[in-house]
């Protein structure tokens, strides 16, 4: 079985979106480089730097399956009914969408918390990893001790106010590892593990 994985931008100072739910400052190393990144599961192409590149397509195809919130899936608009990365997607909210349930839906939505969440999107991944994709299910999981690994996207900017990304966590301080450092363009990407 694999992992439980999280990967988002962050701005310097703890943000991964601005007070209106804004993310275009996180994510303008998106297309600030000079190599061409088809998106698995999606018609985007992001142009990023070559190290950036290779992070991505590596890290993207671990990813067997996702884990999100309803209010995720609210703003994207249900990606147009194609989720990310082309994978199964798993909907924590406490109403279901009736809209989206429906035959060959690439989303599920789980209604009794983040572990049942978790542990639905892992029989789905098989040997691949699950990503969580929202502040919010982040803070649940690493509380609830399900979180196996960190991913930042580092981006050098300081936004000041908005969602930050490590509220809401246990008292208890969190021990991570420092597994691994890449320099991209307008970005760093840091990997670490989580202690248990």
């Amino acid at each position: 079985m694999g992992k439980l994985v999280f990967n988002m931008s962050m701005s310097l100072d703890g943000f991964v979106a601005g007070p209106n739910d804004e993310v275009d400052r996180l994510f303008g190393w998106y297309f600030s480089g000079d190599t061409d990144l088809p998106f698995p599961g999606s018609e985007m192409v992001f142009r990023v730097s070559r190290a950036s590149a290779e992070h991505l397509r590596e890290e993207t195809k671990k990813i067997g399956a996702v884990v999100t919130g309803r209010r995720n899936f609210e703003i994207a608009n249900a990606w147009g009914g194609s989720p990310p990365l082309g994978v199964a997607h798993f909907v924590v909210t406490h109403r279901v969408p009736q809209e989206w349930v429906k035959e060959g839906s690439p989303f599920t939505f789980v209604t009794d918390g983040v572990e049942s969440a978790v542990e639905k999107a892992k029989r789905a991944a098989g040997d691949k990893d699950v990503a969580v994709s929202t502040a919010s299910i982040m803070q649940q999981s690493l509380k609830l001790g399900l979180l196996d690994e960190i991913n930042i996207d580092l981006v050098p900017v300081l936004l000041g106010a908005g969602i930050r990304l490590f509220d809401n966590l246990s008292k208890e301080p969190i021990q991570l590892e420092q597994a691994r450092v890449i320099e991209g363009s307008g970005v760093t990407h840091l990997k670490y593990r989580v202690v248990r």
